[in-house]
């Protein structure tokens, strides 16, 4: 039987939510080889045009439990800086994330990052993506603050 596990992650960042948003969100599939690629070797474009319905391909680095995943976006709010995708993956039947990207009083921002996942190795797998994704809010969040006219 295929087991379920969800995972919040709530992260406080210097940088506003709409930059954070393009960043993290938008331009991922650009931005991760070049910052992380232990999480992400590389990705390309399957299908869409970037908006709901777009599916990118990502070959995985050694930070992450799996070689190769597909990210289908199905749900994407721009302005409101919230997405929603479905990823497949080796191991998870499905995982789903709900990204929010918060703005703060001060002009900086609150992550909501929620992920519910179903599958045989769902369990071990999610724990170190979740711990994947924190690291990638935090390395994204250094190369805007480093790079202050990026993603404006």
């Amino acid at each position: 039987m295929a087991s379920t596990n969800s995972w919040t992650l709530e992260l406080e960042s210097k940088v506003s939510a709409p930059r954070k948003f393009r960043a993290c969100v938008m331009d991922w599939h650009t931005l991760a080889p070049k910052l992380a690629p232990h999480v992400i070797d590389n990705a390309h474009h399957v299908e869409g045009d970037g908006g709901t319905g777009t599916v990118r391909h990502y070959n995985c680095g050694s930070a992450v439990p799996f070689n190769a995943m597909k990210k289908k976006v199905e749900f994407l709010d721009v302005d409101k800086c919230e997405c929603k995708y479905t990823i497949e993956c080796d191991g998870v039947e499905t995982s789903t994330w709900n990204i929010k990207m918060k703005p703060t009083a001060n002009g900086e921002s609150v992550a909501i990052v929620e992920c519910t996942s179903k599958g045989v190795q769902a369990n071990d797998m999610m724990l170190k993506a979740k711990e994947s994704a924190a690291e990638m809010f935090k390395t994204v969040e250094a190369y805007l603050i480093a790079n202050p006219n990026a993603y404006n």
